[in-house]
């Protein structure tokens, strides 16, 4: 399978998984991590961002496709298979903006803000 490929089903993955939270056959640790998975995805603020050079874009590159990929282990087949269905077309013009998504990615790096002020000052 080639990036064009993967790519292509990353982007049906990531639908599916907003799907399986919704879903009563979802185990509830599998809804936890596709709940962080979709949130970062949506998030308009990347954890790294992207004027970084380098690390900006390993975040988007690496960490989003195993998220995903670490998510669907949790989930099972035929609940993924029947929400990657009903995702199929679900996003066509574009994935939702909302900037509630961000709330998490805002949080962790004001967590760091402050433990570095913390660190420097005391």
């Amino acid at each position: 399978m080639n990036i064009k490929e993967k790519a292509k089903e990353l982007k049906l993955d990531i639908p599916a998984l907003f799907l399986t939270l919704k879903h009563k056959k979802t185990p509830i640790i599998a809804k936890v991590f596709a709940a962080i998975t979709v949130a970062y995805a949506l998030s308009p603020i990347d954890l790294i961002p992207d004027f970084i050079p380098v690390l900006g874009y390993l975040d988007d590159i690496i960490l989003l496709p195993l998220l995903v990929a670490f998510t669907i282990k949790l989930i099972p087949i035929n609940v993924l298979n029947e929400c990657r269905q009903e995702a199929s077309g679900m996003w066509e013009n574009g994935k939702p903006k909302k900037w509630y998504y961000a709330i998490p990615i805002v949080i962790i790096w004001l967590l760091v803000i402050w433990l570095v002020v913390k660190t420097i000052w005391f």
